[in-house]
Formats: structure tokens, C-alpha cells, sequence
């Protein structure tokens, strides 16, 4: 049976040092590194990830602030709150709550915030300087897939990592980060023949596609290391169920390590945020 990857257990770790790091900035600086939240509207979902984001940063010594606006807030009125929090002093990280309601260019937004305070990093900027392995503020959930990698693997040097799913905020990522380690790197997506048969070779299979329990065991190579970004509500026996995009039942018995969800990538990608706001504030410092 796979070996479990904890990602409570390495969040808490994660935590723990930044919170170290946080209390020595504070020694130095006399501030506290600062994070500010921007949800816009009612989403059930973004209100439970930006009270779990807010939470996190607060225990870890952070100074953390929301702005909650309502549904109808206008482009206009949301990019000057950011030039705003673009000019304190004081806020190190900016957070705009994704997705946003429909009448908003999430594009413009990303792009509104200054590079050097992008802590989701998704600004253009922050995405070629990975690109091109540069230092730069670097997405959460594929910054903690790697780390969690890492623990269980070691050197991830010359292992074949087959990434599903080419989104944006993981999966192109995902596949610059696996390359930086010298990985060999295949990414499948929903125009790919015969996707099972390429993700049956990778040494590590990341599955981030947003489709419940899509990645069976005909997906997987024995002894592989899978990690499940997915995190999809379904209804099952009556009742709501939290799933990932691999069937953990179905992987388990044959993987050398698999994510739960939930318990798995989703704490890791709170904590490297937090730490996203620690490595900014030293930057701007």
C-alpha cells in the first residue's frame, strides 16, 4: 500500500519556521511582515479559504488584513484599492480572492498588483521569471507539491514527471518547477491521445484537472508518486463528499506515495503562501 503524504504534518512544519522567521523580522524591522486578503462577493468556498488563509497568517505572526467588498464593486473601484495596497508600506503580500464575479477581468486585476507583492504568483512577471529560472514569487499549490516531493522523494534528478492538466495556476507551473529539478517533464491535457498511456510511465504523476476521481489505477505505473490537486465536492450515499481528481481507493494499492484529499496539497498551498508574505517583506526590505 502507498505510503500516505501528510500535508497537515509538513504544513505545521512549514508554519513552525516561518513563524520563527516572521519573529526575527519583527526583531530587525520593527514590523510585522503584512498580508492583505481582497475577497469580492458572497462565494461560500472563498470565504472558507480566506478565513483558513487569514487564520494561518495570524498564528504564524503575521499581520493580516481583509477587505471584504461587496458583488457589485466596479473594476475601477477594485484596481484602486490595489494601487493603494500597491503604496503601504506596511502590506508586503496582496491576495485577490479568485474567481472573482463574472463582470471582472481577473486578468487586469493580476495584473494590477505589483510583482514584488503578488504572493499567489500569478502576475506575468513573476510567471517568466520562473519560466526562465529566475528568483521570483513562485504559485503556492505548486510550490508545496514540490516541497512535499521532495520530502518523499529526495532528488527529484532524472525522474520522468508527467503533469495532467495545463492551467495557469498549476499545471504550467507545476511543469517549469519539475524541469528546474531536472526532471523530465510531459505535460497531458484534454487534447492528448491516449493520456493514460503517458501517465503510465511517469516515476511521479501530478493530476490537476478539476474532475472528480478522473485518474484511476490504469493511469498510474506501480511504485509512482502521485499527487492529487484536485479538491472536488460530490454528492455520494446522500451525503457531500470532499474528492480529489485521483480515485485514492483505486491508486493506493499499487503507488509507492499518494496525496488524501482533503489533508494533502491543500494545507501546503495555505502555509507557502504564508511563506510567500515572509519572503516578499525581506525582498522589500
Amino acid at each position: 500500500m502507498a505510503t500516505r503524504i501528510d500535508g497537515k504534518k509538513l504544513s505545521a512544519e512549514l508554519l513552525t519556521s516561518v513563524a520563527q522567521n516572521a519573529a526575527e523580522f519583527q526583531r530587525e524591522f520593527g514590523l510585522r511582515p503584512g498580508l492583505a486578503v481582497v475577497l469580492v462577493g458572497e462565494d461560500p468556498a472563498s470565504q472558507v479559504y480566506v478565513r483558513n488563509k487569514t487564520a494561518r497568517a495570524t498564528e504564524s505572526g503575521l499581520n493580516s488584513t481583509e477587505y471584504r467588498l461587496p458583488t457589485e464593486t466596479t473594476q475601477a473601484a477594485l484596481n484602486d484599492l490595489i494601487e493603494e495596497l500597491n503604496s503601504d508600506p506596511e502590506v508586503h503580500g496582496i491576495l485577490v480572492q479568485l474567481p472573482l464575479p463574472e463582470h471582472l477581468d481577473e486578468e487586469q486585476v493580476i495584473a494590477a498588483i505589483s510583482p514584488a507583492k503578488d504572493v499567489d504568483g500569478f502576475h506575468p512577471e513573476n510567471v517568466g521569471a520562473l519560466s526562465v529560472g529566475k528568483d521570483a514569487l513562485v504559485p503556492c499549490t505548486p510550490q508545496g507539491c514540490m516541497i512535499m516531493l521532495q520530502q518523499t522523494l529526495g532528488n527529484l534528478s532524472g525522474k520522468h514527471a508527467v503533469v495532467v492538466g495545463r492551467s495557469n495556476i498549476v499545471g504550467k507551473p507545476m511543469a517549469s518547477l519539475l524541469l528546474q529539478a531536472n526532471c523530465t517533464v510531459t505535460i497531458v491535457h484534454s487534447r492528448t491521445p491516449e493520456p493514460e498511456k503517458l501517465a503510465r510511465q511517469a516515476d511521479i504523476l501530478v493530476a490537476a484537472v478539476g474532475i472528480p476521481e478522473m485518474i484511476g489505477s490504469e493511469w498510474v505505473k506501480p511504485g509512482a508518486t502521485v499527487i492529487d490537486v484536485g479538491i472536488n465536492v460530490i454528492e455520494r450515499d446522500g451525503k457531500r463528499k470532499l474528492v480529489g481528481d485521483v480515485d485514492y481507493a483505486a491508486v493506493e494499492p499499487i503507488a509507492h506515495a499518494v496525496t488524501p484529499v482533503p489533508g494533502g496539497v491543500g494545507p501546503m498551498t495555505i502555509a507557502c503562501l504564508i511563506k510567500n508574505t515572509l519572503l516578499a517583506a525581506r525582498a522589500q526590505q
